[in-house]
């Protein structure tokens, strides 16, 4: 008997409904060529949900969510709702509230042209980030005193734990020992945020446990620099919260943009949520015009955490086909390439791939 998969589905806002649908596209072609089923359910929570019922994203829909075997999430965000209040009740609310701890960011060229800097080949860019993605600064302790005045005062706190960073780095270094190079880098700011220590200090002792390993550190500032001069020197990154998102959005730009860029938020042994990492781009809704690669990416990964590598790999090498040899000639909204069409190439790519 086939293996059904429950996957909780969310578009979003803007673009959201159009790159899923290709998502989509893409689980239902991968599960009928695999032998595995698909059920989804559909939630409608986002800026046009909030506006017709006041309701952003309730406990009993995350409880639903989290039956799922797994969710897939669209885009969030849209410029008539106060800046925050839909990514922290939707986004931050399914990270936080069903822990998933881990946020996994390939950073992965896969076509030489996309890449802005000169001379770099795929091989020199395959690096995977592991971010903590429950604590830092983004928790949102603190608040404003005296707001609107001359005598303003804005606090945040940076969280971080013994158990929030252990968790983190321990995953890390399974995921380091599973690649061929074997490198783990821990990226942090302990020289300047002297509590930063906690992290160099549990990626050594947790390190002790996999002398396979090799270690090696930079500062957020400089791994920033590195990444930029010489990408090859990573294999897979370790980092907190707030570092982590700004060091692999930098990373997607030299895999050639946002639109290719897709990230897994992990829970070990409970459900987990894959999105694209590009925001809603309410301009382009409903024009058909938004490239769903990244949102194909985020099932790609989806599908290598549920144990479908197959099916996986075929996604992931029809992505690179198509892009190594321009028939998807960039990866911005003027490609001249239509939504479904881009949908509809990686199908034709991966009946070639089985074939």
């Amino acid at each position: 008997m086939s293996k059904e998969y429950t996957i909780a589905v969310v578009p979003g806002d803007g673009i959201g409904e159009e790159i899923i649908r290709e998502g989509i596209k893409i689980l239902d072609v991968a599960a009928e060529r695999y032998g595995f089923k698909t059920k989804y359910t559909h939630y409608p929570h986002g800026a046009d949900h909030y506006l017709a019922t006041g309701e952003l994203f309730p406990d009993e829909v995350l409880r639903e969510c989290a039956d799922h075997d797994t969710i897939l999430l669209g885009a969030i965000g849209d410029p008539r709702i106060e800046v925050g209040l839909l990514e922290r009740a939707i986004i931050g609310g399914i990270r936080w509230k069903l822990d998933l701890y881990i946020n996994l960011r390939p950073i992965k060229l896969y076509a030489e042209h996309l890449c802005p800097l000169k001379d770099t080949k795929p091989e020199d860019l395959d690096i995977l980030v592991v971010r903590e993605n429950t604590e830092s600064i983004y928790v949102g302790l603190g608040g404003n005193f005296k707001q609107g005045t001359a005598d303003e005062v804005a606090i945040a706190e940076m969280i971080m734990t013994r158990k929030g960073i252990e968790r983190a780095v321990r995953y890390a270094y399974h995921a380091a020992m599973k690649r061929d190079r074997k490198k783990l880098t821990l990226v942090d700011k302990a020289n300047a945020i002297r509590p930063q220590a906690i992290w160099t200090r549990t990626f050594e002792e947790v390190g002790r446990e996999f002398p396979e390993v090799e270690q090696d550190h930079a500062y957020i500032d400089a791994a920033c620099m590195w990444l930029v001069k010489n990408p090859e020197a990573f294999d897979v990154i370790v980092v907190d919260n707030i570092f982590g998102d700004i060091l692999t959005d930098l990373g997607a730009m030299l895999q050639g943009g946002l639109g290719i860029a897709a990230s897994g938020n992990i829970h070990p042994g409970g459900v987990s949520m894959f999105e694209p990492i590009h925001g809603s781009a309410p301009k382009y809704r409903g024009k058909n015009v938004a490239n769903p690669l990244a949102t194909i990416a985020a099932v790609q990964m989806m599908l290598a955490h549920l144990g479908e590598t197959e099916a996986s790999a075929t996604i992931e090498g029809s992505i690179a086909e198509l892009l190594a040899s321009k028939q998807i000639p960039d990866l911005s909204a003027r490609s001249g390439l239509e939504t479904d069409e881009i949908g509809d190439m990686v199908v034709e790519k991966m009946g070639q791939k089985v074939g």
